[in-house]
C-alpha cells in the first residue's frame, strides 16, 4: 500500500483531520505511550508519517467517535491508518525513550522530570503549580497542568540540577535535538522567568542543547535579556486566544495581563532573541474567528513573532472537556494563508532554534509552510 505522504511532508489535510477528529487505537499499548494530563500536548499520541511526526488526540471526546482507526504496528513497524474502514495512510510510532528507564539518586524516575514530545524534543514543566489554576475564578478553562501532578506522573518542582541530569541523558541516549521549558505562573512580577533562567543555565552547563523557555510576559522586560544570558535560545509567550472577549471568558486570570502588554513584551523580546525566535501559541476553536486570528498573526509577523496556531483539543477533566474541536476546514482556512504569511515574513518553523514552533507536531502549519517554500 502506498504511504499517503507528500515527497517531503505529511499531507496537511490529513494532519488537520487527524488533529481535529483524533483517532482510535486498536492497541493502546502499541508504540511510545500516549500523554495524559499535564501542560500539553495532553491526551495525545505521537505518530510519524514519512519524516513528519505529529501529535494526534487519542484520549479526548472527539477521538472516541473518530472515523480514524490506527492498527497495531506490523513486523516492519508500520501501522495502518483507516478511515471508515478504508486504508488512508501508514505510520510509525516513535519508540519508548531509553532515558525513561533511569532514576535520579533520590529515586525519582527521569520521566517525572521531563518527557519526550514528538520524536526528538525534551519537554518539562519546571513548576507544575500555577496561581491561575488554583482558583476556579481564574483558571484557564482548557488547562490540565494539575492532573499529571495529582496522578503522581510528575513532581511539583524540578530543580535545575535534575533538569540538567535528565537533559544530558536524553541527548546521549535518545538523540534529543532541542528542549522546551514551560512553567505554571508563580506569584511575583517575573511570572516564572527567574526559575526558567536558573533552569536553562544549569542545562546549558551540562549539555549543548538548544532551549526554548515559555512564560507569561514578565512585568519588567529586563527578564528577556536575563533568560537569554542564562542560555535560552528562544522564548514563547502564549496568547492562547486573540480577542479580549474570548480571553476573558476562557482564561479570566491570564486575561488580567492585557494583549497590549503581550505586544509590548513581544517587541522587547524580539530585540533580544531575534526575529522568528520569539513565538506565541494560539488555540483555534475557542471562539476567535479565523479573521481575528489572521489579523493578530499579521501583527505578530510584522513584530517578528512566530504565531504557532494549533487546533484546540478538549482535554478530559477540564471545564472545556465537552467543547467541540474546530473543524479541519476551519483550520485550513487559517493555516494555509498563515503559512504564506510567515514564509513571506522570513520566519519558517525550520529556522526556529528550539521550541513548539520548531517541533511543529501539534499543528499542520509547518507542513503548509513546506508546500509554500517548494512552490
Amino acid at each position: 500500500m502506498r504511504d499517503m505522504i507528500l515527497p517531503e511532508a505529511a499531507d496537511p489535510a490529513l494532519i488537520n483531520d487527524l488533529q481535529t477528529r483524533g483517532m482510535r487505537l486498536v492497541d493502546p499499548k502499541a508504540g511510545h505511550e500516549s500523554r495524559r494530563g499535564g501542560a500539553g500536548p495532553s491526551d495525545h499520541k505521537a505518530v510519524t508519517f514519512g519524516d513528519t511526526t505529529v501529535m494526534v488526540p487519542v484520549h479526548t471526546a472527539p477521538a472516541f467517535d473518530s472515523p480514524y482507526v490506527i492498527e497495531a504496528p506490523d513486523a516492519d513497524g508500520f501501522a495502518t491508518v483507516r478511515r471508515d474502514g478504508q486504508d488512508v495512510a501508514r505510520a510509525r510510532f516513535p519508540g519508548r525513550p531509553r532515558f525513561y528507564d533511569l532514576k535520579t539518586a533520590e529515586g525519582i524516575p527521569y520521566n517525572q522530570i521531563a518527557v519526550l514530545h514528538s520524536r526528538d524534543v525534551l519537554a518539562t514543566t519546571v513548576l507544575q503549580t500555577c496561581i491561575r489554576y488554583e482558583s476556579r475564578k481564574k483558571t484557564c478553562q482548557f488547562c490540565s497542568i494539575g492532573q499529571s501532578l495529582a496522578a503522581g506522573r510528575t513532581i511539583a518542582r524540578k530543580t535545575p540540577e535534575q533538569l540538567a541530569e535528565v537533559a544530558k541523558a536524553a541527548v546521549a541516549l535518545d538523540g534529543v535535538k532541542h528542549m522546551v521549558m514551560t512553567t505554571g505562573t508563580p506569584a511575583g512580577p517575573d511570572r516564572g522567568a527567574a526559575i526558567l533562567a536558573d533552569s536553562a543555565r544549569a542545562v546549558k552547563a551540562a549539555v549543548d542543547l538548544p532551549i526554548q523557555v515559555q512564560c507569561e510576559p514578565p512585568e519588567d522586560d529586563v527578564w528577556h535579556q536575563r533568560m537569554k544570558d542564562a542560555g535560552a535560545d528562544a522564548l514563547g509567550m502564549h496568547l492562547e486566544a486573540v480577542t479580549p472577549e474570548v480571553r476573558a471568558r476562557i482564561m479570566p486570570g491570564k486575561a488580567s495581563v492585557p494583549i497590549a502588554k503581550y505586544l509590548s513584551s513581544f517587541e522587547a523580546a524580539v530585540r533580544v532573541f531575534g526575529r522568528g525566535q520569539v513565538s506565541t501559541y494560539i488555540l483555534a476553536g475557542l471562539g476567535d474567528t479565523a479573521e481575528a486570528i489572521l489579523s493578530m498573526s499579521e501583527t505578530l509577523v510584522r513584530i517578528g513573532v512566530y504565531p504557532f496556531v494549533v487546533p484546540f483539543v478538549p482535554i478530559s477533566g477540564t471545564p472545556l472537556e465537552s467543547h467541540p474541536a474546530p473543524s479541519s476546514a476551519f483550520m485550513a482556512q487559517i493555516l494555509e494563508p498563515l503559512s504564506a504569511m510567515v514564509v513571506a515574513g522570513g520566519m519558517k518553523a525550520s529556522d526556529i532554534k528550539a521550541g513548539c514552533g520548531k517541533c511543529g507536531a501539534c499543528s499542520a502549519l509547518s507542513s503548509y509552510e513546506k508546500l509554500k517554500v517548494r512552490a
